[in-house]
């Protein structure tokens, strides 16, 4: 466990960590249920274990979140991909960052794209599909009919929770809220379960509760009806968020499947805690302490998701089937500042919600962006570490997939934390990559750049070494020529991994992607070409998998092709751009193709991809821009042609000039 002298907070945690890691080795469990737990505001520092027990005063309570942590795998240095809901809960589904999803800046409500994400993809082989709470990515209209992006077109087997972004701004449905500040805080709202919209039964419905017990009901039919098929439950609270709502009642007694909340399915009595009052139960660990109304409630809330995170958690060890379970928790953002309670206004400095963090929702700093996160799963993940490599929202795709055993996407931007979640294998250095507004940032080499006002491409990242620096307090930009040519290279950086969004346009959309500064010389003619062989539902990424075979080609051609089906190619290597422009990518394939230059995605010919021409458009420095184009087989004759159009070429086929790569010994 690392402990600096900038890092004085952290040495209480590790001893906790010493104290109850888990002493069971890791082992292979086949499929894991995994269940995805996410929070709606929570800072990083409202966490007990992570920052709350190292502070005076009196301090928000989280005895089963710490426990967790403690028996798990905390990721010290997990970011959400923007400092806001939508986007987050997009690139998280999705597997993409914030330069290549179509949900950015404060696109709420927009029907997230199409396309492979961590439902469907685990959907594909065998696992059942779970979306619980807080969604707001459907797109327009008013039922599952016109909602383009409802969950159950987008991978989910089931849906229960609320489907509008503003619905999640007010945590009991089926009642009115007098003390909200305006009438769409103040309203009823919609629940949907599937195609039916089931809120007139939720009366004293308190959310997290809601949705607690509807979780606890679900894993208790599915392991005890279909124990062999594992499942996919991604459980996303509304709370803490700023309504700062109260339950009805203390939570109930017990945890597990005999005890604390249950799904009793009647009308008017949804569940175990559908009595009393609405907004009313007042945690007592809060209570005639001099706290606010506010802070009672900010509290409150939080320690009832603690409450049912442990009930969750003791729920899989009754059934038996927590040591083939994986459960992660985090937030979808930094702590909120907002207050939805008539003249009252919050700030999370009360709590010190950001911990030693400079920030909020709503900002790129760390405050804003590092969220509190940690997996669990006794024989799967390994207990008691703590890990301060920068990972962020879309590896939480490429890590399911691993774990369920099938080869990534290779159009998705994350890297599977298997490695470092259960000590196998080498951990793959990932893209930590910030959109926002006119907010921009990233990891590079250890360190984070931050554009805090992007507005022309010339404005300098601030850099900053956030584990000697936690409140960025020391801005290293050009302190040395060291961070004189990181500047450069964050520059460059930003533009090799993006691709401009029409309905969300930057400053920089329109800036040449430089080449890499290599002696061309140093190449040999031709293109790297690797073969594989296997069964895949769609283009995997090859450069997670070892190759049949490896050879250098004078073209992209199907000539190293090992089969007819069930094969694939990774073509890779660098195209000499003769003269700066836009360059525009053309492919067709019977199968699948996805091409990449640098880390940005060109063309995506997978994902329902019938083999017509499909293209893609990069604006290209003149020099070396290296590329990888992914191609599979499906039924049928294999087949592939790629060409490129661009300033002074007509569209042809990739001539031998153009191609270099490194040698392939």
């Amino acid at each position: 466990m690392e402990a600096t002298k900038q890092h004085m907070r952290t040495r209480l945690a590790s001893g906790i960590l010493t104290l109850l890691a888990v002493a069971s080795p890791i082992v292979s469990a086949g499929k894991p249920n995994i269940i995805f737990i996410l929070t709606d505001d929570l800072g990083y520092g409202d966490v007990g274990i992570l920052f709350q027990k190292q502070r005076e005063g009196i301090q928000v309570q989280t005895p089963e979140l710490d426990a967790m942590a403690a028996e798990g795998t905390i990721l010290n240095r997990h970011y959400c991909p923007a400092p806001i809901c939508a986007p987050s809960r997009a690139s998280l589904i999705t597997g993409m960052h914030q330069g290549h999803t179509n949900v950015r800046n404060m696109q709420f409500d927009k029907a997230i794209e199409d396309n492979w994400n961590f439902a469907n993809t685990l959907q594909r082989v065998g696992y059942h599909t779970i979306h619980l709470g807080k969604y707001g990515l459907q797109g327009w209209g008013h039922t599952p009919e016109k909602w383009a992006g409802y969950p159950t077109k987008r991978g989910f087997d089931y849906f229960y929770g609320y489907v509008r972004h503003v619905d999640g701004h007010q945590h009991y449905p089926a009642n009115e809220w007098a003390l909200g500040d305006n009438k769409s805080h103040q309203g009823k709202k919609q629940v949907w379960e599937n195609n039916e919209e089931v809120s007139a039964g939720l009366d004293k419905c308190y959310t997290t509760d809601l949705w607690t017990a509807k979780a606890k009901q679900l894993i208790i039919s599915e392991t005890r009806q279909n124990p062999g098929r594992p499942f996919l439950m991604f459980l996303s609270y509304d709370t803490p968020h700023a309504a700062l709502q109260l339950p009805t009642v203390a939570y109930p007694a017990g945890k597990g499947v005999k005890g604390g909340l249950q799904w009793l399915g009647e009308a008017g009595k949804m569940i175990n805690t559908a009595e009393g009052t609405i907004d009313d139960y007042r945690d007592p660990h809060y209570t005639g302490k001099g706290l606010t109304d506010l802070a009672e409630r900010f509290a409150t809330s939080i320690t009832r998701i603690d409450h049912c995170v442990g009930d969750l958690l003791q729920t899989l060890r009754d059934l038996k089937i927590e040591r083939k379970t994986i459960v992660v928790f985090s937030s979808d953002n930094g702590p909120h500042r907002e207050s939805y309670l008539k003249g009252k206004r919050w700030s999370p400095t009360v709590f010190e919600s950001a911990g030693n963090f400079k920030g909020s929702k709503g900002s790129s700093q760390e405050g804003g962006l590092r969220v509190p996160t940690f997996a669990w799963g006794p024989s799967i993940i390994k207990g008691g570490q703590k890990s301060n490599r920068p990972s962020q929202f879309h590896d939480w795709m490429a890590t399911f997939c691993d774990y369920a055993g099938v080869d990534t996407p290779a159009r998705i931007d994350g890297v599977s934390l298997r490695p470092t979640l259960s000590r196998q294998g080498r951990q793959r250095d990932g893209v930590v990559y910030v959109e926002f507004n006119n907010q921009q940032g990233l990891y590079l080499n250890g360190y984070k750049g931050l554009r805090l006002k992007a507005i022309d491409h010339s404005v300098d990242f601030e850099i900053y070494d956030t584990i000697k620096d936690e409140p960025e307090a020391q801005n290293l930009a050009g302190s040395s020529d060291e961070f004189k040519r990181l500047q450069q290279r964050m520059k460059d950086e930003v533009l090799r991994l993006r691709m401009p969004n029409r309905h969300a346009k930057k400053a920089y959309d329109d800036e040449f992607v430089p080449g890499l500064d290599l002696d061309a010389g140093t190449l040999r003619k031709g293109v790297r070409v690797q073969s594989y062989q296997g069964k895949w539902n769609w283009v995997p990424d090859f450069t997670a998998m070892a190759a049949k075979t490896t050879s250098m080609a004078e073209a992209v051609t199907l000539d190293p092709l090992p089969a007819q089906e069930d094969a694939g190619l990774l073509f890779s290597g660098y195209l000499q751009i003769p003269e700066a422009g836009d360059w525009t990518f053309e492919g067709e394939a019977t199968g699948g193709l996805i091409f990449k230059i640098h880390n940005k995605l060109v063309i995506d010919g997978d994902y329902e991809y019938e083999g017509a021409p499909i293209s893609g458009t990069v604006r290209l420095a003149t020099g070396l821009h290296p590329f990888r184009l992914y191609y599979r087989t499906s039924s049928g004759k294999p087949e592939l042609s790629f060409k490129w159009q661009g300033p002074n070429t007509e569209l042809e086929a990739l001539p031998a000039t153009a191609l270099l790569a490194e040698d392939s010994q």
